[in-house]
């Protein structure tokens, strides 16, 4: 069902997600193609805004917070998840990998690879308190439209 806490979720992560990507590029190592991965992230997003945010947008502050910040470790985690699978299923095209055992185990090893790169305090910052804020936006727009 369509509420007001929904809608203020999946947007403001989407925004988010797409801004974070964004501050992600320059860590790479150049020349690196990226292709269309700050609208793919953000559509992960909008997606676990929508569903998570949405569903737990709460009158409640403390109840909102708790869930802002938990949509925001989601959204980190499949966005680091899918895009390390995207990644890992380029690298089996050059075979890269000898098997199906070791290209699963190098999607963990580019999982935490891609996590180290992302662990500089702009990026964790901008999770934290963004997630802190739109859960609180959430909540509100939960309260005064619905």
């Amino acid at each position: 069902m369509p509420s007001a806490g929904r809608f203020v979720g999946a947007v403001l992560f989407g925004f988010i997600a797409w801004y974070v990507s964004e501050l992600f590029k320059p860590l790479m190592p150049e020349g690196t193609s990226f292709g269309r991965f700050s609208e793919y992230n953000a559509v992960i997003g909008i997606v676990l805004g929508w569903v998570m945010l949405g569903l737990r947008s709460h009158p409640n502050r403390n109840a909102s917070i708790g869930a802002g910040l938990t949509t925001s470790a989601a959204v980190l985690f499949w966005g680091l998840l899918l895009n390390s699978i995207v990644q890992m299923l380029k690298l089996t095209l050059r075979d890269r990998y000898d098997g199906p055992v070791e290209a699963v185990i190098g999607v963990f090893q580019l999982v935490i690879e891609y996590g180290m790169l992302m662990a500089t305090p702009e990026i964790i910052g901008i999770l934290v308190i963004g997630g802190i804020v739109i859960g609180m936006l959430s909540g509100w727009a939960q309260r005064r439209w619905n």
